[in-house]
């Protein structure tokens, strides 16, 4: 048994640890501790139990990056407030949830697996036909923003805009900044603008490799940096991943830049605290800096070439000195750069 062994490895005492302060299992109950990989900011593990498994998962305080950045280990409360606030606003679309641990800074989850579940990033990544994906997450991502506009909301959780500064707006944002001097203004501009909104409850990675797909709905994951905070922030992160992968995957491209106008109609449908038009323009101006945070960030995407990163870092500053109001104007003109980009290479 797993048990009679001597646990030498920091993370599977951890995940013992953890299960016996929140009375989920004994040790001699425990059979194997599987790490789990894809992210950068925690430690996640599978743990296998006799009779069922669990996901456990602790906030790092220096993230698995090229780059030094660091980040509290208290944001892993904010992540658990966020996923029982989700659980409250679309329980079809929630993970189920198994207690947390403030001392070890980590907490216990439903492990999600199947033959019918399936991560949104490899499905991309493998031209899977689209299933309307797109707008599924950004109707979840609606409701819980709206939701955490009404006035009974309870925003004590999360009043976390130094962690999300730490999360996102430094080494996205500013650290970008100070590798474009002349953009310098824009994206100070537009981290100040993150930094002291608090409309709505951001979640703060919306990103494929983080949500998963069963047939009850998309599943959002990875909540770190939630905090109160810009309604702008999450269609543009989400719809930035999906334009990245435009660039990267020609075969997928159609579906993908339509998907971007699915999501919105998904999305804006639930905006009752601001105008769509306002919204909507913020959005134009924040998905731009977020691209070449991308390419120039502390976090660059893993999957884009030499050539795909500079057409991306070369679109990215274009419209952030000449930009739009609309996704469909925006998506206008990447789609025109890349037919232009095409008649050049041939």
């Amino acid at each position: 048994m797993f048990a009679e062994y001597t646990l030498t490895d920091k993370l599977e005492k951890r995940c013992i640890d953890l299960l016996l302060q929140l009375g989920l299992a004994q040790t001699s109950e425990v059979t194997s501790v599987q790490p789990l990989t894809g992210g950068v900011a925690s430690d996640i593990a599978r743990v296998d139990l006799d009779s069922r498994s669990l996901c456990v998962k602790f906030a790092l305080p220096k993230l698995k990056v090229a780059e030094d950045w660091h980040a509290p280990v208290h944001r892993n409360a904010a992540e658990y407030a966020w996923l029982e606030c989700a659980a409250t606003i679309a329980p079809e679309c929630a993970v189920k949830l198994y207690g947390q641990v403030p001392a070890l800074h980590g907490f216990a989850m439903e492990y999600v697996a199947g033959d019918d579940v399936y991560l949104w990033k490899s499905a991309l990544l493998q031209h899977a036909p689209d299933h309307g994906e797109a707008a599924s997450v950004a109707d979840v991502l609606g409701r819980i923003h709206a939701h955490s506009t009404r006035p009974n909301f309870e925003r004590h959780c999360f009043h976390n805009r130094d962690d999300f500064k730490a999360l996102r707006i430094d080494p996205y944002l500013l650290f970008s900044a100070s590798r474009h001097p002349t953009l310098d203004t824009i994206l100070t501009e537009l981290a100040q603008m993150l930094y002291t909104s608090e409309q709505v409850l951001v979640h703060g990675d919306v990103s494929p490799k983080n949500i998963l797909f069963r047939p009850t709905g998309p599943l959002i994951l990875d909540a770190e940096c939630a905090t109160m905070g810009d309604a702008s922030f999450d269609p543009a992160f989400c719809l930035n991943h999906i334009l990245l992968k435009a660039v990267h995957l020609p075969h997928s491209r159609t579906h993908l830049l339509e998907s971007v106008s699915a999501f919105w109609q998904a999305y804006a449908k639930h905006i009752c605290w601001e105008s769509e038009e306002v919204l909507q323009a913020r959005i134009c101006r924040l998905l731009p800096a977020l691209m070449l945070a991308r390419v120039d960030g502390k976090s660059p995407v893993e999957y884009l070439n030499d050539q795909e990163q500079q057409f991306v870092r070369q679109i990215a500053i274009d419209l952030l000195l000449n930009p739009v109001t609309t996704l469909d104007a925006l998506v206008s003109y990447i789609t025109s750069a890349m037919e232009n980009k095409t008649h050049v290479s041939n």
